[in-house]
Formats: C-alpha cells, sequence, structure tokens
C-alpha cells in the first residue's frame, strides 16, 4: 500500500471519534424568557443563558428591567432566581410572566413595610434575590411546582407568587387572612379580615389600640419565614 495513502487513513480515523462527538453535540441550550414589567410597561423576550453560562450583556439588560421602579436604583440580580422563574415556568407550561416587583431598595422596602400589608423587613427584594410574578394561567400549579423545588422561600399571593433564593420556607397570603401562618401564645393565629384574632377555638376582638399595634407588628415581622415566638404586645 502506498505509504501516503496509509498515513492519511491511519489520520482520518484518528480524527473520527471527534467528528463524530462534534455531529452529535445538541444545539446551544438557550434559557429564555418572555416578561413584561407591571409599573414600567418595558418588555423582555430572548434567551439570557446558553450552555457557556449566563449572557453577560443580557444580564446587564435584566438588572435595568428589574429595577426599582420608585427610585429608578438598580442592582446585579441573583441569576439563581432568574433560573428559579425559568424553571417554574417551564413546569406549568407557560411562556410569559408579569412582573410585578423585582428588586427593591432599603427605603423602598421601608416605606412598603409601612403602608403594605405582609412586606418583610428583611426582603430577598433588596438583595436582588426575589421575583413577584403573575401568571396568564396556572398559578395554583405554579405556586405547588415552585415549593416542590426546594430552592428558596415561595409565597402564594392574591393573583401572584414570590419566589425568591434565600432559606427554604412557604406561606400564603390572601384576602381571606393568615391561618397557619403566626403563633401567638403557641396557638395558632388567624385574622377574619375585620377587627378579631383567632386564638386557638375562639375568636377574640381587639381595641383600636390592639388593632393599630397588631397590623404595624404583622407589617414589619418577618412572619414569612414561620417563626415561632410572636408576641403581641399591646
Amino acid at each position: 500500500m502506498d505509504r501516503r495513502l496509509f498515513l492519511s487513513l491511519i489520520a482520518g480515523c484518528a480524527a473520527w471519534p471527534l467528528m463524530a462527538r462534534a455531529v452529535v453535540r445538541p444545539p446551544t441550550a438557550l434559557r429564555r424568557l418572555r416578561l413584561v414589567n407591571a409599573h414600567t410597561g418595558e418588555t423582555f423576550d430572548g434567551a439570557y443563558r446558553n450552555d457557556n453560562g449566563p449572557i453577560p450583556r443580557v444580564l446587564d439588560e435584566l438588572c435595568i428591567f428589574f429595577r426599582d421602579h420608585h427610585s429608578g436604583e438598580k442592582t446585579q440580580i441573583d441569576v439563581g432566581v432568574i433560573d428559579f422563574l425559568a424553571d417554574v415556568l417551564d413546569a406549568v407550561g407557560e411562556i410569559r410572566a408579569t412582573v410585578l416587583s423585582a428588586y427593591r431598595t432599603a427605603e423602598t422596602n421601608a416605606m412598603l413595610a409601612r403602608t403594605t400589608f405582609g412586606v418583610a423587613e428583611h426582603s430577598q427584594h433588596i438583595v436582588g434575590r426575589a421575583l413577584d410574578v403573575s401568571l396568564e394561567s396556572r398559578l395554583s400549579d405554579a405556586m405547588t411546582r415552585a415549593r416542590a423545588m426546594h430552592r428558596g422561600g415561595v409565597g402564594s399571593h392574591s393573583g401572584f407568587i414570590h419566589i425568591d433564593t434565600g432559606p427554604i420556607r412557604n406561606w400564603t397570603l390572601d384576602e381571606v387572612g393568615l391561618d397557619n401562618l403566626l403563633i401567638l401564645d403557641n396557638r395558632e393565629l388567624g385574622l377574619d379580615g375585620t377587627s378579631r384574632v383567632l386564638l386557638g377555638r375562639s375568636w377574640r376582638p381587639l381595641s383600636v389600640t390592639q388593632q393599630l399595634t397588631f397590623q404595624h407588628q404583622l407589617a414589619r415581622a418577618e412572619f414569612l419565614t414561620r417563626t415561632r415566638g410572636f408576641r403581641l404586645n399591646p
């Protein structure tokens, strides 16, 4: 056999495994999101991650998209919470979400804690690790799937869900009340939406002063982590 032909055949055989791997290699693993910001009307539609990891240019765009709409300030958003959202959407077959809240400055969060029921004083929103989103459908299913992932905090609210990459914990806030969220004197505490609290099996009316104090403490407490030992100090 001609020596040059023999060497060319050997070289071709040596290269074959590399060529085979190149042929069967899966396509670039793009992670895509379709989002709308409920407060600014801005939209995002595109890939934020490929097989090399997060795309820096796109993450910079998302940091602007997820900015504090009250102050206009932005921060570095945790790519983990973006992945969390993408996985939840994939799990329920949704392709888009509406963002209600993302990054908050400490000042914005403090203002919301004073004026909005259920805002945690040390919220994960402050460090860019939380998203509040609504979906076109299957919101309850999305909450269930998110909790099953055990990746951080998942809160179910009226019309939206909260996800974050903080400690694993779950809570539910709706227009009915806060049953099973708070503990008072080692007993589950609930609200009926008026001026009474449920202690054990009986409803206890609150004075005006107690109502104001109670609501103030609820708005500022980190009850979302199901912390035990909550006390009412009228």
